[in-house]
């Protein structure tokens, strides 16, 4: 899963596509790399976007993409899949945090337990775990990324 962050929003996407992947860069998003290691199949996590305010949010939770698509975000189908939460193999917890402050770009998403308390000790809201991934990421001075890549 690719993950790039706009300056001017904000906002972190994440990707399992290298062509989207590389279009937002070529539009100046700046490439964070490799966020996480999604299984091919598992549990849906559903693709939100907010026309009015340029964001995107994620969820496992087909009841929040319900309520979201009713308050007029428009759903972009599955964006990759999570680890079944009963599942009997390893599995890497990605966590959520929600910021209050933000008009959008407010939430992110991590395998990264320490990104994932500092933004909580910033005032970030913890929203718990999100999904489970199959691997974590490539981490770079405490963030994901890929070694090398980062930019």
């Amino acid at each position: 899963m690719y993950r790039l962050y706009n300056r001017n929003s904000g906002e972190h996407f994440y990707t399992c596509r290298s062509e989207e992947r590389d279009m937002l860069r070529s539009k100046g998003w700046r490439y964070e790399g490799v966020g996480w290691f999604a299984p091919t199949t598992g549990d849906p996590v559903f693709r939100l976007y907010n026309r009015n305010a340029g964001d995107h949010h994620y969820t496992r939770s087909s009841a929040e993409r319900d309520m979201l698509v009713a308050k007029g975000w428009r759903y972009e189908g599955v964006g990759w899949y999570s680890v079944p939460e009963n599942s009997a193999g390893k599995k890497y917890p990605l966590y959520r945090q929600y910021n209050p402050r933000a008009r959008r770009g407010n939430h992110n998403y991590t395998t990264n337990k320490a990104e994932n308390d500092m933004l909580v000790r910033l005032g970030w809201k913890a929203e718990g775990i999100g999904w489970y991934a199959e691997a974590p990421g490539y981490t770079h001075g405490g963030w994901t990324t890929i070694p090398g890549e980062y930019e």
